[in-house]
C-alpha cells in the first residue's frame, strides 16, 4: 500500500520490498540521529498486519510458532518464527497480545502466505484469523520517545522502541503530532547497528535460526514440538550451524556500498579466492560510516580480514562459530 505520508515535504519513495513508504525525507543522517536520540517516528505502514482472536488463540499459536506463547501476558511483546519441516525460516512475526487479540506485523508481501498456512492449521480450534493490513498501519517510535500512543491502540514495546498498530485513517493526523518523520533507510541503518536480522534480507531458502542469532529472541528451546523443531534441537545440541551472521565495517573510501548478495572472500586469498559468504544488508550509518550484515561460513576465523566484492571489510562477531 502507498502511504499518504509520501506527500510530506522531501519524501523520496523507497524501492524494492519497502516500496510504498519513504526511503528518506531529504536528510538520511539527520533522520538517523533523531531516532538514535529518541525523537521522531518511522512509517512502517507497508508491513502486513495479521490478527488472531478467540479463546484458544495463544494455546493454538503455541503449537505453530518457535516461541513460547501459551502463557504470554497481555501487552508483553515477543517475536516468533514459523519454520519449514526441515527447520528453514519461512515467516517472522512480531507479536503482542492485548488480552483479547494477538496482533502481529510481518514483512511486506508475506501476509497472504502466512494467513494461508494459519488457516490450514485451524482444524477444530476456536480461533479467528484476519488480515488487517487494509485498515491498520504500523508506526515505529524509537526507544526513549516520549510521544504517547493513542488510547486503545495495540502497542509492542521492545528495547528498540514501540510499534503502534494505528488505524490507517489516523496515520496523517498522528504524524503531525509524533515529531519529525524518518525514512526506512534510517530505520534500517539502526537495525544493522543493532545486529537484528530481517526476513528476506538476512535469510534465504535454507537459513536456520541459529545462523542469525534468533535463538533466544524468537526461539524458545524448552517448549514442545513444532514444525522444524527437530532441526533446532539437533543444531543446538551439536553446536554446528553451517553459517553465521557477522557485522562488517566497510572501507569508507569506497563510493558505492556492496549490494545484497555481493560475494565475500578472505583478503589473504587474493582476487581469485573462493567465496566464503555474502553481504545481506549494507547501510551508511551516521556514526559508524559504511557497515553491513553478512553471512559467512561457520569456520571462517573471527579475526580474518575480508573482502566484500572489491571493498575491504573488518568483521565483528554476531553469532559465535
Amino acid at each position: 500500500m502507498k502511504s499518504p505520508l509520501l506527500t510530506l515535504p522531501g519524501a523520496v519513495p523507497a524501492e524494492g520490498v519497502d516500496e510504498g513508504v519513504a526511503a528518506h525525507y531529504g536528510d538520511l543522517f539527520r533522520e538517523q540521529r533523531a531516532l538514535a536520540e529518541g525523537t521522531g517516528f518511522v512509517d512502517l505502514s507497508h508491513r502486513g498486519v495479521v490478527t488472531v482472536s478467540g479463546p484458544e488463540r495463544l494455546s493454538w499459536l503455541h503449537l505453530l510458532l518457535t516461541q513460547h506463547v501459551s502463557d504470554l501476558p497481555p501487552h508483553q511483546a515477543t517475536e516468533a518464527l514459523i519454520l519449514s519441516a526441515n527447520g528453514h525460516i519461512e515467516h517472522a512475526l512480531y507479536l503482542v497480545d492485548d488480552g483479547e487479540t494477538v496482533w502481529a506485523h510481518v514483512e511486506p508481501g508475506t501476509r497472504q502466505a502466512l494467513i494461508a498456512y494459519l488457516e490450514s492449521m485451524k482444524f477444530f480450534y476456536r480461533v479467528e484469523i484476519a488480515d488487517r493490513t487494509a485498515d491498520i498501519a504500523v508506526v515505529h517510535l524509537p526507544a526513549g520517545s516520549i510521544v504517547e500512543a493513542p488510547e486503545g491502540v495495540a502497542v509492542r514495546e521492545t528495547p528498540y522502541g514501540r510499534d503502534l498498530f494505528l488505524p490507517r485513517g489516523d496515520l496523517e493526523s498522528y504524524a503531525r503530532t509524533a515529531g519529525p518523520a524518518a525514512g526506512i533507510l534510517a530505520y534500517e541503518a539502526l537495525r544493522v547497528e543493532q545486529h537484528r536480522p530481517r526476513l528476506g534480507f538476512e535469510t534465504d531458502h535454507r537459513t536456520i535460526p541459529h545462523e542469525l542469532g534468533w535463538i533466544g529472541t524468537a526461539v524458545h528451546l524448552q517448549k514442545g514440538c513444532y514444525r522444524g523443531q527437530e532441526t533446532v534441537a539437533r543444531v543446538q545440541n551439536l553446536g554446528k550451524p553451517p553459517r553465521r551472521l557477522v557485522f562488517l565495517h566497510l572501507d569508507g573510501s569506497e563510493v558505492h556500498l556492496p549490494v545484497a548478495g555481493t560475494g565475500i572472500r578472505l583478503a589473504d586469498d587474493g582476487p581469485d579466492g573462493r567465496r566464503i559468504g555474502f553481504v545481506t544488508t549494507s547501510v551508511r550509518h551516521h556514526e559508524l560510516g559504511p557497515v553491513a550484515l553478512a553471512l559467512v561460513k561457520r569456520n571462517v576465523p573471527v579475526d580474518a580480514r575480508l573482502i566484500a566484492g572489491d571493498t575491504a571489510a573488518a568483521q565483528e562477531t554476531v553469532v559465535e562459530p
